[in-house]
C-alpha cells in the first residue's frame, strides 16, 4: 500500500511545481503555445509533462513549505522569469506585426481589419500576414527547439532559489522591447519606400495634371504596387525573421545571466 504524507507531497510539490509554474509561464507568453486558440489544458499537460522531465536533472530546491511565504515568494519569482522569457520571444512576431501595420498604412489596407483572438481586438490583415510568417519560419528554422533548450537552460543559470531575481535581467527584457520598432521599420521598409516614391510621383503627376482625378487613379496605383512589394519582400523578410530569432534567444540568456542574485 502507498502512503503519501504531508511531508512527503509538499517535497514533490516543490521539487515539480515551481518548475511546472515557470514552464507554464513561459508557454503563456510565447508566441506559438501562448495563442488563447490552444486549449489550457493542453497548455498545463505539456507544462507538467516538461517539469516531470526537466525535474529530475535540477538540483535540490530550496527546503521550503510551499505554502509559507517564503514558497509564495518562489512562486512569484518563477511567474517572473517564466513570463520574461516568454515575452523575450514574443517579440520576434511582434516585430513582423509591426512591420505588417507600417506596410499596411502606406499600402491603404488599415481598414482591412479582423478580429484577433490572441490580442482580443481588430487587427489588421497584413498585420496577421506577416506574424503567420514569422510564426512559421520559426517553426521552420526549429525555432520551438530552442526556446526548450533555453528553457531547460533556464533551470541550470537561474535555479530555483529563495535569493530575488536581479534587476538587469529585468532592464535587458525592457530593452530588447523596443527592437519591435527597429526590427519592423527595417521588415517593412522595401514596401514603404517604395511605396514613398510611388506618392512622390503621384503628387508631381497631379500638379503636372490638375485635371487628374488623384483618389481614382492613385488608390488603385498603391494597391497593386504593394501587394507586387509584399510578394516581392518576403523572400527578404524571411532571413531577418531568423536573425531576429536567434538574437532573441540570445537576448533571453544574457536576460537570465543578468537575473541572477548578486552575491
Amino acid at each position: 500500500m502507498i502512503e503519501l504524507s504531508v511531508a512527503r507531497f509538499a517535497e514533490l510539490l516543490a521539487v515539480v511545481g515551481w518548475p511546472f509554474v515557470r514552464i507554464l509561464s513561459f508557454i503563456a507568453a510565447e508566441p506559438v503555445l501562448g495563442n488563447r486558440t490552444v486549449p489550457m489544458r493542453v497548455k498545463v499537460l505539456l507544462a507538467l509533462m516538461l517539469a516531470m522531465v526537466v525535474s529530475p536533472t535540477l538540483p535540490p530546491p530550496p527546503a521550503v513549505d510551499p505554502a509559507s511565504a517564503a514558497g509564495l515568494l518562489i512562486l512569484a519569482q518563477q511567474v517572473i522569469i517564466g513570463v520574461a522569457m516568454g515575452f523575450t520571444a514574443r517579440i520576434v512576431v511582434a516585430s513582423a506585426e509591426m512591420a505588417g501595420q507600417l506596410a499596411g498604412l502606406q499600402v491603404g489596407l488599415g481598414f482591412a481589419v479582423f478580429f484577433d483572438p490572441q490580442g482580443s481586438g481588430q487587427t489588421p490583415i497584413v498585420a496577421q500576414f506577416y506574424g503567420l510568417i514569422a510564426i512559421l519560419t520559426l517553426l521552420a528554422m526549429d525555432g520551438h527547439h530552442l526556446l526548450l533548450t533555453a528553457l531547460a537552460e533556464s533551470f541550470r543559470t537561474l535555479p530555483v532559489s529563495l535569493e530575488p531575481v536581479g534587476s538587469p535581467g529585468l532592464r535587458v527584457v525592457v530593452a530588447w522591447g523596443g527592437e519591435i520598432f527597429r526590427a519592423g521599420l527595417m521588415m517593412s521598409l522595401p514596401v514603404v519606400g517604395a511605396l514613398l516614391v510611388a506618392n512622390v510621383a503621384l503628387g508631381v503627376l497631379t500638379r503636372a495634371a490638375p485635371q487628374l482625378n488623384i483618389f481614382a487613379v492613385g488608390f488603385p496605383v498603391t494597391l497593386a504596387l504593394g501587394f507586387m512589394m509584399f510578394y516581392l519582400s518576403v523572400p527578404l523578410v524571411v532571413p531577418m525573421i531568423e536573425s531576429l530569432s536567434q538574437q532573441g534567444v540570445a537576448a533571453m540568456m544574457r536576460a537570465l545571466e543578468q537575473m541572477r542574485p548578486v552575491p
